[in-house]
């Protein structure tokens, strides 16, 4: 589907011109008599697609008393009958791809071909946490107890709470969602309002899976618009586990909130001011198209997106050329054509900070080189920019602005390279583009890159499903996804068995 029509897709998932914001088990569909009604904007015709009728606090105490009843049958379910459910809800996303790949582009303003690019996460995701759930290993140990028998086992948590951002709608929930599922949790998702139609058509198919396979109430959906209705997760102790992708600033407020309970858990994914060091060995050009990708890909709207570029300055000049070349050749427009590479920004504020971190940039003494405004026309489109002469302790380099802007800061010494690459609060992602083995593997070592994800010779952006995701320092230390991330989602005990007949007291107390 390289064109579509947008209520040609809406059907095809079953998203109404109205459609209500929470579905559980024990209230399926459901919109409450006075629930307010939030439109669902495209970010391309700054027009609204549908409707929904936002959940209210009654709505969620419905869901999560259900969710807290499912999960005491669902956590005896073995764990690769749980993996099966998890699978099958891969298979129905692959059935419906292209459908949703254009869902998806609607709500966010991706490219389709980026739109497509996200359900595929999901259905690999699917396919990975299936296969994980045979292989939710423990470890045997060794007593210093004669005919004694060590061993660690995973047990599930309860009910885990998903709140993901408008970025990447569909891959989050099933990042965190999936683990949540095959570790025996029951799973509540509260999506961003800014692209609740995604939810809908992913938690039709879910419906659909949990029927089929006899296990409803595993995954429900809670959509507020209301912040002060989507914060009860946040206070209830009910739910063990919340996992939060957004911001910084929320981010404090999740930790603080969740961890006023001992014992429930957060798991964070917050800012990311990602930075790509460029040494004077690297292949420039090589360089310059991972670059560009890094900083345009969903409009600058990745959490990994690449936001500074610590270049040396014997290369500075060329690498800056190749970078404009390759800036020049990227179509900005319609989501929905082929050749698009670049689509909006998801709403009239997000325009706003790319406009306000451009004018602080230059009032430093950045030069604009390619790009710097919005464009003329119906959406909130702008242009990739590329601003020049930036150093790294300027406010606008220490800050994350969610839009297509690169800062290119000069560097003399790899020492000053990696210093300005780390003093940043965010801890995300980081890139060296280079030949030289000895820098590669410095920044690579304990001395280099403090992020949680490091590439070398690629761009910043990007997530493998069998790796674990999520980064250090103010983007929350959480991981989702692949390794052994499914671990955060369970707890885990320690057991000590005498099979033996003998006791350490039997010589201190006599029975019988």
């Amino acid at each position: 589907m390289s064109t579509f029509d947008i209520a040609d897709v809406l059907a095809r998932l079953q998203v109404a011109p109205v459609n209500p914001g929470t579905f559980s088990k024990a209230t399926g569909w459901r919109a409450a008599p006075d629930a307010k009604r939030f439109p669902a904007i495209n970010p391309s015709t700054e027009e609204a697609t549908a409707e929904i009728a936002a959940s209210t606090a009654e709505d969620y105490e419905a869901i999560v008393q259900s969710a807290v009843d499912t999960f005491r049958s669902w956590r005896m379910v073995p764990p690769p009958r749980r993996g099966e459910l998890v699978h099958r809800i891969g298979q129905l996303v692959a059935e419906n791809h292209d459908a949703l790949g254009a869902i998806v582009s609607i709500d966010t303003g991706k490219s389709i071909m980026e739109g497509k690019g996200e359900v595929k996460e999901v259905i690999d995701m699917a396919v990975m946490a299936a296969g994980q759930s045979r292989m939710l290993y423990g470890f045997t140990q060794q007593s210093q107890r004669a005919k004694h028998r060590m061993y660690d086992h995973w047990l599930p948590l309860g009910v885990a709470g998903i709140i993901t951002a408008y970025n990447f709608p569909a891959a989050v929930w099933a990042q965190n969602g999936f683990l949540s599922a095959i570790g025996g949790n029951t799973v509540i998702w509260k999506p961003s309002p800014k692209v609740p139609l995604t939810a809908i058509a992913m938690q039709h198919l879910a419906n659909r899976a949990m029927k089929e396979l006899k296990c409803e109430g595993v995954f429900s959906l809670f959509l507020p618009e209301d912040n002060r209705v989507a914060e009860l997760m946040l206070d209830d102790p009910r739910v063990a586990l919340v996992s939060f992708t957004g911001s910084t600033g929320v981010g404090h407020k999740v930790a603080a909130k969740v961890s006023a309970n001992l014992g429930r858990r957060y798991l964070l994914e917050c800012s990311g001011n990602n930075g790509c060091i460029v040494d004077e060995t690297a292949d420039l050009a090589m360089a310059a198209k991972a670059v560009t990708f890094g900083v345009v890909g969903t409009t600058g709207q990745r959490c990994t997106s690449t936001r500074r570029v610590i270049v040396a300055k014997k290369v500075a000049a060329k690498f800056t050329e190749l970078l404009t070349q390759a800036f020049a050749q990227v179509k900005v427009g319609d989501p929905r054509q082929p050749d698009t590479l670049v689509g909006p920004l998801i709403d009239r504020a997000a325009v706003g900070h790319f406009e306000e971190a451009i004018k602080q940039a230059t009032a430093l003494g950045g030069k604009v080189v390619f790009g710097g405004h919005r464009l003329n026309r119906p959406g909130y489109f702008v242009e990739p920019t590329i601003i020049t002469g930036v150093k790294g302790e300027w406010p606008c380099a220490q800050h994350e602005t969610f839009a297509p802007i690169v800062y290119l800061i000069e560097y003399e010494t790899l020492d000053e390279a990696i210093g300005i690459h780390n003093n940043v609060a965010q801890g995300l992602a980081g890139g060296m583009h280079s030949s030289n083995v000895s820098n590669i593997e410095r920044f690579l070592s304990a001395e280099g890159s403090d992020c949680g994800i490091t590439r070398v010779n690629m761009g910043t952006t990007g997530a493998d499903v069998g790796a674990a995701f999520g980064g250090e320092k103010e983007t929350g230390g959480g991981r989702t996804a692949g390794s052994d991330a499914w671990k955060g989602y369970m707890r885990r005990q320690s057991v000590c068995v005498n099979w033996g007949t003998e006791t350490a007291w039997d010589n201190v107390i006599k029975l019988g």
